[in-house]
């Protein structure tokens, strides 16, 4: 009997956990519909609710409108996240309107005059979230008309890179109905839009017509392109804007990874959806002189805005220009350094001259022009002679103490040797060379004093190798003439596979302008087997005949190899074990470079294309990949891996009650 009751209890004490649990549900489930507006002091539940459009003044789609401000009422305090690059006023205004939120208003005051008969979009993308739990509104677009009808049609697309089809956020966007190239450079563009972190856009608002399409990094604000260092993109396509009804597929999730179901839904399409904007940045060759600089005695620099085959002419105030310099130039040739050979120059701190250089005019034509520089060494001769003085000093303390030990000891300070540096792997691939660097120009060379052996059945042979200067114009050239007052070397030879080698050079075997000598040096290194490298080879199609360089990159996007070919294959050899991504370019002037673009000549940049997926290489194995790069729209090719533009996060509801409900939950059950 006793045993009966125990058990009735028990039943009853659980039937009332049961009930009062499902009561809690009950509330939790109330409270997530009605989702109390703030948050509670004590913890309670969150608002997750966004933020809902009562009304505006004038009317959103409001017609024959002549007022420049705008009020848009909401049912809560709300706030625009930096509206400055989130809001998009379009037609573009050249005085900046002000966009402001004030309690559960937000005010639009547009300073430039409207425009008649024309429809004004302002796009406040996802800026707008309420001010408390920051829920957002949503893609949410105002807009009003000054004519008697609103414009609805919309284009889209996405904006990349030409060079590397990076997506290119924040670029502007925009549309002319005038279809005459010289617009773009006369007029502000007509309607506008920003890309977003995915290099897409959307132009709203847009009247049936033709238009042409554009994109700008726009400095300076004027809707328009006028500064020859402003990125651009444009399209020769006549873009028409139309719309039709379509139908679009949403996939609901049981769980991430079972499907629920999938809903059809109508909706209606705009078009075109799909353009695609390379943007470039044209090759500024409007030349001026920057600056003029003397970072060390023996050397002074002029830097140039862009480079000239005619370089500047040097007249000396102070001192004989004739036959002092030895010049050397940077590859584009807009920085030009001028190594002082006599001494006596480099010990004189202060160099008057005149520079005749040509630089560009207000024509445009280029001219010579005289500037007389006054060129201080920010290493004085009385600093250089005391710094001197302390080497000396510490040598000869250091000799007299080895004296009095017994040691060695040199009575005579050895002069400054010529410190080279020599560029090279102990584990080395068969495709890569030497190289030397040079602190200073040289004015001797001594090949026979320079010696590469190999090592073949455990005996040392000599080998053949070949210097060249590495920024030489001329590389073929290999006479001792060319060889002289550079600064940086490519030591080639053929290298064997599995081969050891030894680079063996004798002092004095360079001298600098200076004279300054190389000390002894001994290297050994080895260059790897064939065992340690896979192969690529790539068979591309859908490009005609055209001339094409594809690029071996790895995942930092950067070129380790590069073929260029005419038939359509390309081969790469001596890759070791790993991942790499690829890319090719058009070569349409055939000069091994890619080249950007111009828009008065009518000339896009070189097409990029990019291989979709990673390419993984192993050791000992031949690898065979097809590929046609037209396959895919040029904003789905880039491999997300390598895209250094990431979409930003979405903005969406928090959705913390849910996880606050289950805390509940917990904390009850374990009562």
């Amino acid at each position: 009997m006793q045993h009966t009751t125990l058990q009735k209890n028990r039943l009853i004490a659980s039937l009332r956990r049961i009930l009062l649990f499902i009561g809690i549900c009950l509330f939790v489930s109330f409270v997530l519909v009605s989702c109390a507006r703030m948050g509670q002091p004590d913890g309670g539940w969150y608002d997750e609710t966004p933020p809902k459009v009562l009304g505006s003044h004038p009317n959103d789609k409001a017609v024959n409108v002549n007022n420049k401000k705008i009020q848009i009422f909401f049912d809560e305090f709300i706030k625009i996240e930096n509206a400055t690059e989130n809001v998009i006023v379009s037609p573009p205004q050249l005085e900046m309107p002000e966009i402001k939120s004030a309690g559960r208003n937000i005010i639009v005051e547009l300073k430039d005059s409207l425009k008649p008969n024309i429809t004004y979009t302002i796009d406040f993308s996802d800026a707008i979230t309420d001010n408390n739990e920051g829920n957002p509104l949503g893609n949410y677009t105002y807009s009003f008309s000054t004519g008697t009808a609103i414009d609805t049609l919309e284009v889209s697309g996405h904006v990349l890179d030409a060079e590397n089809l990076e997506p290119i956020k924040g670029i502007l966007v925009g549309l002319h109905s005038n279809l005459e190239d010289s617009a773009f450079k006369t007029q502000p563009l007509l309607r506008v839009s920003r890309t977003d972190s995915r290099g897409r856009f959307v132009v709203k608002g847009i009247a049936p017509g033709n238009y042409r399409i554009y994109a700008l990094q726009d400095a300076d604000g004027d809707y328009r392109l006028s500064q020859k260092s402003e990125k651009l993109a444009f399209s020769k396509d006549i873009i028409v804007p139309s719309f039709r009804p379509d139908i679009k597929q949403d996939t609901i999730w049981k769980d991430s990874l079972r499907i629920n179901s999938i809903e059809r839904k109508e909706y209606t399409r705009f078009l075109p959806d799909d353009i695609v904007l390379k943007a470039f940045g044209e090759i500024v060759t409007d030349r001026f002189f920057l600056k003029a600089e003397r970072p060390q005695a023996d050397r002074f620099s002029l830097f140039f805005s862009y480079g000239n085959e005619e370089l500047p002419q040097i007249n000396g105030l102070n001192f004989n220009a004739q036959q002092a310099f030895v010049t050397e130039a940077t590859e584009k040739q807009d920085t030009i350094t001028y190594w002082l050979k006599d001494t006596t120059l480099v010990n004189q701190d202060t160099l008057r001259m005149v520079a005749t250089y040509l630089m560009t005019d207000s024509t445009g034509r280029l001219v010579h022009k005289n500037d007389t520089l006054e060129l201080v060494s920010k290493q004085p001769y009385a600093k250089r002679m005391k710094e001197q003085q302390k080497k000396y000093d510490e040598w000869k303390k250091a000799q007299e103490k080895a004296q009095k030990r017994g040691e060695p000891f040199e009575t005579e300070m050895r002069p400054q040797a010529l410190k080279t540096e020599i560029k090279i792997a102990s584990q080395m691939d068969p495709d890569r060379n030497i190289v030397f660097d040079m602190p200073t120009p040289i004015a001797k060379i001594d090949t026979s004093k320079i010696h590469l052996y190999s090592m073949h059945d455990s005996l040392w042979y000599q080998s053949r190798y070949q210097l060249y200067p590495t920024l030489s114009r001329d590389s073929i050239n290999t006479s001792p003439e060319a060889l002289l007052y550079k600064r940086s070397y490519q030591f080639v030879a053929e290298w064997k596979p599995g081969i050891e080698y030894s680079l063996e050079i004798d002092s004095a075997a360079f001298i600098d302008i200076y004279g300054h000598a190389s000390e002894k040096m001994k290297q050994g290194f080895k260059v790897k087997s064939l065992d340690e490298y896979g192969t690529l080879l790539v068979n591309v199609s859908g490009m005609g005949d055209a001339t094409l360089v594809v690029q071996l990159l790895n995942n930092n996007d950067q070129v380790l190899k590069e073929v260029s070919t005419n038939n359509s294959t390309a081969e790469f050899f001596y890759i070791t074990e790993g991942k790499y991504f690829m890319r090719l370019f058009v070569d349409s002037n055939k000069n091994g470079k890619w080249d950007t673009g111009e828009y008065d000549s009518g000339r896009q940049a070189e097409e990029v294309y990019y291989y979709p997926e990673e390419i993984q290489c192993k050791a000992k194995w031949d690898v065979t990949q097809t590929w046609n790069p037209k396959a895919r729209p040029s904003h789905q090719q880039k491999p997300s891996i390598i895209t250094k533009q990431k979409p930003d996060k979405a903005r969406t509801i928090k959705k913390r009650n849910l996880e606050r409900a289950r805390q509940l939950g917990k904390e009850y059950m374990g009562r």
